[in-house]
């Protein structure tokens, strides 16, 4: 570990502009051997670079890597559904033991009494709860197709959407109202892979339930985009930046059939909306997040804003915690 008054080493397998302008500017050094403190890895090699299975890189006690080994488990859309749900049920399975031991002590105290003994110590840990409107149901295609078919027959007048699994920025994304629009999925070209060759299965898809009263400012569906640093699994280390910031939609939201397929109404993502004839070059369709807490404060009043800011903090917390089962990587970057 260096001293205090020492510069920073850096080391990264990328030359990114905004990455190195910013590290020149502390004052950092660039390392290209195994003296560092911080290995700035790209997301698609972390984890060859740091995969215990084939003894690859370990880290000295005081260096740092910018991304867990095994991220992507929290960072993929089908895996964060499959990893919350797994979350979800780990939690029921404990409220259920913790009624079980509360029957207990009841009926310990109520032994002890008649005795007039003391009364045991049997209280468990809190657990959290993952409240079900915070994550809404969410298959992944093809696997659970049938699951999903099934569920949708159950609320037939309801909307879905569907993203791919391994693309951003808005790529891929539609809406679902009726069971025969997924044949925009099905009958899809097949992705191909590095030799230009269509791969032998459909590209995977997750499909939610859609969420078709959204809070709307101005009569526009925007979304949050909130910054969340996790530096430790064990114990588990959360950090939520101030900032983050909405991004809104150009046209009036609407739940409309006509309009399922306008993505200037459904889609908040940037690189979308900008390609609308309205977008505005100058804000971007953007509000800082404080201006978001102004604005229910004084429509909705001031416990409504702090609430909303509760919430925020509270949804990351088990979206984090349900990497959990997935941090033996993690736990063996140090040797």
């Amino acid at each position: 570990m260096r001293r205090e008054n020492e510069r920073i080493v850096y080391r990264t397998d990328f030359d990114k502009y905004v990455l190195i302008s910013n590290f020149e500017r502390l004052g950092w050094t660039r390392s290209t051997d195994e003296d560092f403190d911080i290995y700035w890895a790209s997301v698609h090699n972390v984890r060859g670079l740091f995969n215990p299975e084939v003894l690859s890189k370990r880290l000295r006690d005081g260096q740092v890597v910018n991304h867990f080994p095994n991220h992507y488990e929290l960072t993929r859309k089908d895996l964060m559904a499959r990893n919350i749900k797994r979350y979800r049920r780990e939690r029921e399975r404990q409220a259920l033991q913790e009624q079980a031991e509360e029957s207990l002590s009841s009926f310990a105290s109520f032994a002890a009494r008649k005795k007039g003994q003391s009364e045991p110590n049997l209280s468990m840990p809190q657990v959290d709860r993952v409240p079900p409107e915070w994550v809404p149901a969410t298959y992944s295609l093809p696997n659970d197709y049938a699951i999903f078919v099934e569920e949708f027959r159950k609320s037939p007048n309801s909307t879905w959407i569907a993203k791919p699994t391994g693309k951003a920025q808005g790529r891929g994304i539609f809406l679902v109202s009726k069971l025969n629009q997924l044949k925009r999925w099905s009958n899809a070209p097949k992705e191909k892979n590095q030799q230009g060759q269509p791969l032998p299965f459909r590209e995977p898809y997750i499909i939610s339930r859609y969420i078709s009263n959204p809070l709307l400012v101005g009569g526009k569906k925007f979304d949050m985009r909130l910054y969340v640093l996790v530096t430790s699994y064990r114990p588990l280390k959360v950090f939520l930046y101030r900032g983050g910031f909405c991004r809104f939609c150009v046209e009036q939201y609407s739940t409309d059939v006509a309009e399922i397929d306008n993505i200037f109404v459904h889609l908040t993502n940037v690189a979308i909306q900008k390609q609308a004839e309205d977008y505005n070059e100058q804000h971007g369709g953007k509000w800082a997040i404080s201006d978001l807490m102004l604005f229910i404060e004084s429509t909705r009043g001031r416990a409504a804003s702090e609430k909303l800011a509760s919430d925020m903090e509270q949804i990351i917390v088990p979206w984090a915690a349900c990497g959990r089962g997935h941090t033996d990587i993690a736990r063996s970057l140090h040797q």
